[in-house]
């Protein structure tokens, strides 16, 4: 029997674990590679028993090849705790990883898919976002290693499809939450959340009436694989996201609410460059994939929270 080949870099980080184990139900034989940096074993180990998957521990800032199908670049630590880290390994990591992805699918013929984002959009003049709009961002600020690797990786893979005709998909992520998100990624739904379940005060930056959109990880997950099995002549880039908003302090009140916590709300100084409104225009995915999210806020928070508390033992 044929099983589609498909590369998933990143694959043992919050959403690539879920692409691949929906990959593999789809009875794909899949590659996971990841370095670990913020990726995690506990992940993918229940899907190490399946034939069809195979991890393999690489940086994708060095090359790699493998006879595939299809590649789904995954790689790049999504958080700001994470990708300020180590600002120059972000932006590697954002710019030779998408080198190296798009040059491995040259050689093979693969089809490759990038996973952009929506900072992409920076501090948005434009409410709510679509993908024509060009983005406010500082090039030289906190953020700028995350935001401007993104927008360069997305040079790059439209300039790999003008000049070498590789096939490519790119798609902007909005704010997506759900099971085997990192405890202390500094993600607003998992931090609200774990504070929340150990009594801890809920950090609400700003006024807390700061806007986004919160898409649950499984409604992202079929939007990926819509997308990289969409059309040949659409290539994006397509936002991916939930166009319902929540202010921050609304986000504090629901888990506040659904975890029955005692944990008070406290206010701090708003971060750098941090954007005031993030939602997304999703026409254009309802028109090319027939796709739009499907899970509320509170359905998608009652299961992250259920994970968090099993992974916390409370």
């Amino acid at each position: 029997m044929f099983h589609k080949r498909v590369l998933v870099t990143g694959g043992a980080g919050f959403i690539g674990s879920h692409l691949c184990k929906r990959l593999l139900n789809e009875g794909c034989e899949v590659v996971c590679l990841d370095n670990y940096f913020t990726g995690n074993k506990t992940n993918i180990l229940p899907l190490m028993n399946n034939p069809l998957f195979e991890a393999v521990r690489h940086d994708i800032i060095y090359p790699y090849n493998a006879e595939v199908d299809e590649i789904y670049n995954f790689a790049c630590p999504a958080s700001p705790v994470h990708y300020q880290y180590n600002p120059i390994q972000t932006v590697k990591v954002s710019v030779m990883g998408a080198i190296n992805v798009l040059e491995s699918a040259k050689l093979t013929g693969a089809k490759v898919l990038q996973a952009s984002t929506s900072e992409v959009y920076g501090d948005p003049h434009v409410h709510p976002q679509p993908e024509s709009y060009w983005g406010n961002v500082n090039p030289i600020g906190l953020r700028s290693c995350y935001d401007e690797g993104k927008r360069c990786a997305e040079t790059l893979f439209m300039d790999y499809h003008r000049q070498s005709d590789v096939a490519i998909k790119i798609i902007r992520i909005f704010n997506t939450y759900g099971p085997n998100m990192h405890p202390n990624d500094g993600r607003v739904v998992s931090n609200f959340i774990v504070q929340a379940l150990r009594g801890e005060d809920i950090t609400v930056y700003g006024s807390g009436e700061q806007t986004r959109s919160f898409q649950y990880v499984d409604d992202l997950v079929e939007g990926i694989v819509k997308m990289m099995a969409s059309r040949s002549s659409f290539i994006g880039p397509v936002n991916l996201g939930n166009p319902v908003e929540f202010t921050i302090l609304e986000l504090a009140e629901k888990v506040l609410s659904l975890t029955s916590s005692k944990s008070r709300i406290r206010f701090k100084p708003l971060p750098s460059d941090d954007p005031t409104q993030r939602k997304p225009c999703v026409d254009l995915a309802k028109k090319e994939l027939d796709w739009e999210p499907k899970v509320s806020l509170e359905d998608g928070l009652k299961e992250t929270i259920a994970y968090f508390k099993n992974l916390l033992n409370l």
